[in-house]
C-alpha cells in the first residue's frame, strides 16, 4: 500500500495541492490517519512518505503491526532522486540541500528505531529487495514496547 497515494484518494487532491490549500498540519493529521487504518491489514507492505515515522505515533503503530524496514542513502542520492513530484511539495521554494539535510538530521533517531535498515545509495532495486527479504527471513523482531 503507498501510503501517499490513499493521502491522496482521500484527499480527493495532490500531496502538493493539500499541502497549499490546508497546510502541512492537516496533512499530517491525515497521514496518522491512514497510518492507523492501514497498520490493521495483515501480511502487506505499508510504503510511507519519509516523514512519517518521525511523528512518534505513527512509528510506534507501525511497529506494533509488523516489521519496519528503513531504505536510507547518502544526500547526494537523495536528492538526485527527489525529481519534481509529491516529495517536494514541503520544500515550497527553499534550498533543497539544506532542507533535506535538516529532515535527515532531525529524523535520524525516528529512522534509528527501524527493526531493518537498508542503504540504496549504490543498490539496486533488485538489491535492495534482496537485502530486505535476507533480513526478514533472519528475523525475529520485537514490536515497539514504548514511544520515546
Amino acid at each position: 500500500m503507498d501510503l501517499d497515494a490513499l493521502i491522496e484518494t482521500e484527499a480527493r487532491m495532490s500531496i502538493p495541492q493539500l499541502v497549499r490549500e490546508r497546510g502541512e498540519t492537516a496533512f499530517r493529521e491525515l497521514e496518522s490517519q491512514l497510518v492507523q487504518r492501514v497498520a490493521q491489514q495483515r501480511r502487506c507492505v505499508i510504503a510511507t512518505g519519509g516523514g512519517t515515522v518521525a511523528g512518534p505515533a505513527n512509528l510506534f503503530v507501525l511497529k506494533q503491526s509488523g516489521v519496519v524496514v528503513t531504505l536510507t542513502a547518502d544526500l547526494e542520492t537523495l536528492l538526485s532522486r527527489l525529481g519534481t513530484g509529491a516529495a517536494l511539495a514541503m520544500f515550497d521554494g527553499e534550498d533543497l540541500r539544506a532542507r533535506v539535510g535538516r529532515l535527515l538530521a532531525e529524523q535520524r533517531d525516528a529512522y534509528a528505531q527501524a527493526d531493518v535498515t537498508v542503504d540504496t545509495t549504490v543498490r539496486t532495486v533488485d538489491e535492495t529487495v534482496d537485502c530486505v527479504l535476507h533480513a526478514m527471513k533472519a528475523g525475529p523482531f520485537r514490536a515497539a514496547k514504548d514511544v520515546g
